[in-house]
């Protein structure tokens, strides 16, 4: 069988899958204007405010990927009890993102990334500043609790569940750990984590970018020995059945148990337009054709060329099934 075929053969069934994802939701808020003139009080430029976009961000992003593809997907996660919180859910509303199981922390600030752009009427507007607001959810407290209960009940009833730990605080690996003790794992569990990937024994596959696989090896991976090497290192440690590691222009590098390291090259033009966002469709786009049948090495082939499509499209984006299909028939 081709590999096309099987893509397509894969990318027919994500309607079919349920996926759930455990993780650190951001908000992405973008907020548009027009240059006004120079401020008589600073040598800064004014904007007329012209929009407001709320996009969902992080682990939100990989929620709105796999909506993109047709996937049934539930969130377990938790917002602030603020207006960016309340802006997130309604925004994974509008997706029809069931977020039944989100859970509204008082006090908690909901990560927000503001992102202010200006630019004429008519061109393309651009980046001129941008700041954060962060906060980490506390480490004890009834929502906790509601936490572990909601994501015993997701891995009940999905197909593959996705992590995404930012670094906020949602993702406990204890509670992971417990779950899967109690029930054994689900039949995919795949890891995307920014500060401790090497944290998460027992899950079934690790999407580490380079820079990420890099910071847990301790070493700098320049080729592609270096990398498959430093992948099936984690690898092992992990306990998992494979690793995929994004390397930007340079592809992908999957390692699995027993297998020849494969270098994937990198989908479409390595000239981008935006990688904000991509490794949660990575995330999204493997998990989802794990879910629904694929080996690791279709499903990470899946998510290459989605990685080649979404870096091309500017700010946070999502790559539907349709887009999919059209670049697995086209290439």
């Amino acid at each position: 069988m081709s590999d096309t075929h099987r893509y397509l053969q894969i990318i027919d069934r994500f309607g079919e899958c349920r996926v759930a994802l455990y993780g650190d939701l951001v908000l992405d808020r973008f907020i548009l204007g027009t240059p006004k003139r120079v401020s008589r009080e600073a040598p800064v430029i004014i904007l007329r405010h012209e929009d407001q976009r709320d996009i969902p961000g992080g682990g939100a992003n990989a929620l709105a990927n796999l909506a993109a593809l047709g996937v049934t997907v539930a969130s377990v996660a938790a917002v602030g009890d603020d207006e960016p919180g309340s802006a997130l859910v309604a925004a994974l509303d509008d997706r029809g993102i069931d977020t039944g199981r989100i859970v509204t922390v008082p006090g908690y600030r909901t990560p927000t990334k503001v992102r202010i752009l200006g630019g004429g009427q008519s061109s393309l507007k651009h980046q001129v500043a941008r700041y954060d607001i962060e906060d980490v959810l506390p480490e004890s407290g009834a929502w906790r609790s509601v936490l572990r209960d909601h994501l015993a009940e997701a891995m009940g009833t999905a197909s593959a569940v996705a992590i995404s730990d930012y670094g906020y605080g949602c993702v406990q690996t204890e509670i992971l750990q417990s779950l899967t003790d109690a029930t054994g794992p689900p039949p995919w569990l795949c890891l995307d984590s920014r500060y401790r990937i090497g944290s998460f024994t027992g899950v079934n596959g690790a999407t580490p970018n380079l820079e990420e696989l890099e910071a847990h090896c301790g070493r700098r991976l320049e080729s592609d020995a270096d990398v498959a090497a430093g992948a099936e290192e984690l690898r092992r440690i992990l306990g998992a059945n494979f690793l995929l590691a994004t390397r930007g222009n340079r592809g992908m590098t999957l390692v699995e148990a027993d297998c020849e390291p494969r270098h994937i090259p990198v989908y479409g033009t390595d000239e981008v337009a935006d990688v904000t966002g991509a490794g949660d469709t990575v995330l999204a786009v493997l998990t989802a054709a794990l879910a629904a049948g694929a080996e690791p090495a279709v499903a990470a082939g899946l998510a290459n060329i989605a990685a080649g499509l979404v870096v091309m499209k500017l700010g946070t984006a999502t790559v539907s099934a349709a887009e999919l299909r059209a670049a697995v028939e086209t290439a």
